[in-house]
């Protein structure tokens, strides 16, 4: 039988309300807080109070809203990129890197940018490093535009909106309008590619990585020099791709449902007023 809200301690109920604000997918109300979790409406706003406070959630600009803080997102990728499922992610990408004989890497979006989970370099001469945690920009990254386009509509015109979109070679594309209509693309192939968009001389493929209820968590991508590797032959390798993202989507587990929460949601799962629109 699960915890009437007045016996279950302040500090689980301000958690309760972090996970619940975090799996929303988007930016919620007071009200709807209150009334996902059955909370008086006081406790709440005094619990969202705290939370704000030690960094944990933050208002959005309207002051309506609130999302996830940037002390939380720091805590969700120091755990990510420390838990349990490190090693079998890593072993994954190890055999994907050796089936296609270049890098491959594992990242997922934060903030407007995407931050690197995981990398396997290809045993080449020419290659870039980057450790995890290493971050790079959305509008010019396959992964980037990948994570980007398959979020909820109106996260990803906020986000849109407010990115720069940096020229970093002459393929950029730093034009909000074909910008959208490349992510329209990507949304319906589930497929971004990076043709020389980010470095000179370098290309990428990424599919997404989903869990098991079928929400998009991170992205899977393998890229290389295009002398090494054109465009044309990288897409060739998606099959390896999506078969890898599989097996890692398999490694963000989920947990039951919060108290109040709806059977069969995960505790990481997005609700549906937040699945991807358009």
């Amino acid at each position: 039988m699960a915890d009437k809200p007045d016996r279950v301690p302040p500090l689980l109920r301000a958690f309760d309300l972090l996970e619940r604000l975090s799996r929303a997918g988007e930016p919620v109300t007071l009200a709807e807080l209150t009334q996902d979790a059955g909370l008086p409406k006081p406790t709440t706003h005094r619990l969202l109070a705290m939370l704000v406070h030690a960094g944990l959630a933050a208002r959005e600009p309207d002051g309506r809203r609130f999302v996830p803080g940037p002390r939380a997102a720091r805590f969700a990728l120091d755990a990510l990129l420390s838990g349990a499922a490190r090693a079998p992610r890593h072993a994954i990408l190890a055999r994907l890197a050796a089936e296609i004989g270049e890098t491959v890497n594992l990242t997922m979006l934060d903030g407007v940018d995407v931050v690197y989970l995981d990398r396997v370099e290809a045993a080449w001469p020419l290659r870039m490093t980057l450790q995890p945690g290493s971050r790079v920009p959305l509008h010019c990254t396959a992964s980037g535009k990948l994570l980007l386009a398959l979020l909820p509509a109106a996260r990803r015109d906020r986000i849109v909106a407010a990115l720069d979109l940096a020229r970093h070679t002459g393929r950029t594309i730093v034009d909000r309008r074909r910008l959208a209509a490349e992510l329209a693309r990507v949304r319906r192939e589930r497929l971004a590619t990076d043709d020389e968009e980010y470095l000179a001389g370098l290309v990428c493929v990424a599919v997404p990585v989903a869990t098991p209820s079928g929400r998009v968590v991170a992205s899977v991508a393998v890229h290389a020099p295009v002398a090494r590797m054109p465009l044309a032959a990288a897409l060739g390798h998606r099959a390896r791709l999506e078969r890898a993202a599989r097996e890692l989507g398999a490694t963000f587990a989920t947990a039951p449902p919060a108290r109040g929460g709806r059977p069969g949601q995960a505790a990481s799962g997005v609700s549906p007023r937040a699945r991807p629109r358009g």
